[in-house]
């Protein structure tokens, strides 16, 4: 009974807190929404020139570590999905990331191979491939009922795999 009354009571809390407040506190991270149209400029303009394309849908603006973020998501012309993850220093807005979903039999085979091995054979629930702008790809491994953290990340670079030993940075 307590349980159920404290699931209830959080989910009213939920419930009342959307609509209410446009910030939520993660962890270590404040996270917001943005509505498409209060998107700075800045930061329209540099995914406009990488990927023309490029509809976004729904925008969180993310401050961790002392870092602003802005994580757009959303479509390319071909209806494929896309996020940037753009970083705002003092110079202006920087993409620090292009992620994308995949299946497993999409990511190159010296990465599965390396996930398997680091899973004991255990395919991820879900992996995002996020391309770095040094030309790297971290790919992030999700194990099921772990949404919020890879549980473990592979960089690839140059065709080498290396299983990361902390998360990476953006």
């Amino acid at each position: 009974m307590k349980t159920r009354l404290s699931m209830i009571l959080g989910a009213a809390f939920l419930v009342a807190c959307i609509g209410e407040f446009q910030s939520v506190q993660v962890s270590d991270v404040e996270i917001t929404e943005v509505a498409v149209a209060d998107l700075p400029e800045s930061v329209a303009s540099l995914i406009a020139e990488t990927r023309a394309d490029f509809q976004p849908l729904e925008i969180e603006k993310k401050v961790r570590e002392g870092r602003t973020y802005f994580d757009i998501e959303g479509e390319v012309g071909d209806g494929s999905e896309l996020e940037f993850d753009v970083l705002m220093t003092d110079t202006g807005p920087e993409i620090v990331e292009i992620q994308r979903d995949l299946e497993f039999d999409e990511i190159p085979q010296e990465v599965r191979d390396l996930a398997l091995q680091t899973a004991d054979g255990a395919e991820p629930a879900r992996i995002i491939e996020s391309v770095q702008t040094d030309g790297s790809i971290i790919y992030e491994f999700f194990e099921e009922g772990q949404p919020s953290d890879p549980a473990y990340e592979i960089r690839l670079d140059g065709g080498m795999p290396v299983l990361l030993d902390e998360r990476w940075i953006h």
